[in-house]
Order: C-alpha cells, then sequence, then structure tokens
C-alpha cells in the first residue's frame, strides 16, 4: 500500500460521514404512533395486520380498477359488500385524516398524494 496515509484516513472519515445519522439520533427513535381507531366498526376489508402494511397497495389496485378499467363492483368479505373507494368505504369509520391518517403518515415521514384528488373530510 502505497498511498496507505490517504487510505486508512479516507476510509474513517467516510465511516464517520456514514454513520452521522447514528451518532447524531445517539440511537433514540420517536414514540410510536395511536391513531384514533373508529370505536363502532369491528371489521374490515382486510385484516388489521394486513390492512397496515398493505393499504397503499390496496388503494391502488382500487384505483386502476375503477378509474381505468371501469370497474366499480363491490369487494365481498364475510358476506359484508365493500365499495371500492377512500371515501365511500374507508373514510366513513376513519372519519378523521388528523387523527387517523397523519399520524402513521407523518411518523413515516410519507406524503401520500391521495389528497391531491379527493377532498379530506371535514374534522
Amino acid at each position: 500500500m502505497y498511498d496507505s496515509g490517504k487510505i486508512i484516513p479516507g476510509l474513517i472519515i467516510f465511516v464517520l460521514f456514514v454513520t452521522i445519522p447514528i451518532w447524531y439520533n445517539r440511537g433514540t427513535a420517536s414514540n410510536v404512533p395511536k391513531p384514533v381507531l373508529p370505536k363502532d366498526a369491528k371489521t374490515c376489508v382486510l385484516p388489521a395486520a394486513e390492512i397496515r402494511a398493505e393499504h397503499m397497495k390496496l388503494l391502488n389496485v382500487w384505483r386502476d380498477e375503477v378509474l381505468r378499467d371501469g370497474d366499480r363492483s363491490k369487494i365481498v368479505v364475510d358476506g359484508k359488500e365493500y365499495p371500492k373507494s377512500l371515501m365511500l368505504n374507508c373514510m366513513k369509520c376513519h372519519t378523521s385524516k388528523k387523527q387517523f391518517c397523519d399520524t402513521c403518515h407523518t411518523y413515516a415521514s410519507v406524503v401520500p398524494y391521495c389528497w391531491d384528488c379527493h377532498l379530506a373530510p371535514v374534522e
């Protein structure tokens, strides 16, 4: 290693630069959000764990089916019909965008584009 005088300090600077977020936050994370859940609704289109992880994919599929394919058929889960709609389905139970949607999206640093087209519910 002819340039070890440059390589070793360069590697040290690189490692420090890459680990700055860890040193800056010192391993702390903010509190996990606790969204306000609907009190009267007991079921959803998917089980709770699945809907938390997959709701964005489900909404994208519904959007494509309804807007692009014209398929406005309803989803039947356990004998109950659900329309393929953010406003007519999801926001009936989850009435507060601020207390439900925004708590998790802010925590995850996600800016969904749902509200570019949809009107946020009046709170």
